[in-house]
């Protein structure tokens, strides 16, 4: 008996449980993806799923580090 729930014809989430928002970005910096995009995930078309999933590779680089912490505010 297989359970048809499982069988569903979608787009895995690109969510890879690194969930934090980038204070700047304003983007999860596991997944890449903005809050409204994970928010609203599921009602998505399988089309915009697959347009926010192209795009994902290209906002790498809008992700700085954040160097110095508490430290290097306190230096300034």
């Amino acid at each position: 008996m297989t359970d048809d729930i499982w069988q569903r014809d979608e787009i895995e989430s690109p969510c890879v449980k690194i969930c934090v928002v980038h204070p700047e970005a304003r983007l999860c910096t596991g997944c890449l993806r903005s809050i409204d995009e994970i928010t609203q995930w599921s009602r998505m078309s399988r089309e915009d799923r697959r347009a926010v999933i192209a795009e994902l590779p290209a906002r790498a680089g809008k992700l700085t580090k954040r160097r110095g912490g508490r430290a290097a505010r306190l230096a300034r």
